[in-house]
């Protein structure tokens, strides 16, 4: 099982922390607190505990600016800023000294997810990626043959259209391995992911739904919840 991802949510608005961590928490992440910058830096001497920082600019006392330019050199780990509207300023500086992104306050927790999820992925070390397969696969009964474009199962011919077909012809050549929507959007749909974007998780729901309809006893694609999708390589 994929070990949780820790936040750290930097704000003095107590409700808003409580708020923000009770909708993250349920989406798979814990999410500790600090509510000033001094209470940040004693959390952030084992930095390694956490994934990323959700840091508010405008605190009482030092301002997360600040903290930042300290910080920096020697914390590495990402950094999403929450800034107040009309602050075109702070985020500049924020970005230039080593922010990955910012967000407009009051924020969507929805949107405040899709943006963390977005820079852990570009911050995460990736998988290496076969290439689409060019020699005939078979795996867990699915035989893949990328010539024909075809995939047929006990014989029989499962039908799938073009992007169908790409979804699996990836997940099956990179089998036991998890790639992630940002990977398989752009290997697809020859696209950047975009924010609240479901289009990949549709093409590969109906992959799914026709392959548990040809064999049902067996589960081929694992959904790993807020990184991507696996082809379960040891299928019997």
């Amino acid at each position: 099982m994929r070990d949780k991802q820790r936040l750290l949510l930097v704000d003095d608005d107590v409700e808003l922390c409580e708020l923000l961590s009770d909708y993250l928490e349920h989406e798979g992440f814990e999410v500790e607190f600090a509510h000033n910058a001094d209470e940040a830096c004693a959390q952030l001497k084992r930095s390694d505990r956490y994934a990323l920082m959700v840091l508010d600019i405008m605190m009482p006392g030092k301002s997360g600016l600040e903290l930042l330019q300290q910080i920096r050199p020697v914390v590495t780990l990402p950094v999403i800023m929450l800034t107040g509207r009309g602050e075109e300023i702070d985020r500049i500086l924020g970005l230039e000294m080593g922010a990955d992104d910012y967000l407009s306050k009051p924020c969507n927790p929805r949107e405040l997810l899709a943006r963390i999820r977005a820079v852990l992925r570009r911050s995460e070390p990736k998988t290496q990626t076969t290439l689409f397969p060019d020699t005939n696969v078979e795996m867990g009964g699915v035989q893949l043959d990328p010539g024909l474009r075809e995939v047929r199962i006990k014989g029989e011919l499962l039908e799938l259209t073009g992007t169908e077909f790409n979804v699996l012809a990836y997940l099956i050549a990179n089998a036991g391995n998890v790639l992630d929507k940002e990977q398989l959007t752009e290997l697809v749909l020859h696209r950047k992911l975009a924010a609240f974007d479901r289009a990949i998780d549709v093409h590969v729901s109906r992959v799914r739904q026709k392959l548990a309809k040809a064999l049902p006893d067996k589960e081929f694609i694992k959904t790993v919840r807020g990184v991507g999708y696996q082809f379960i390589k040891d299928l019997v």
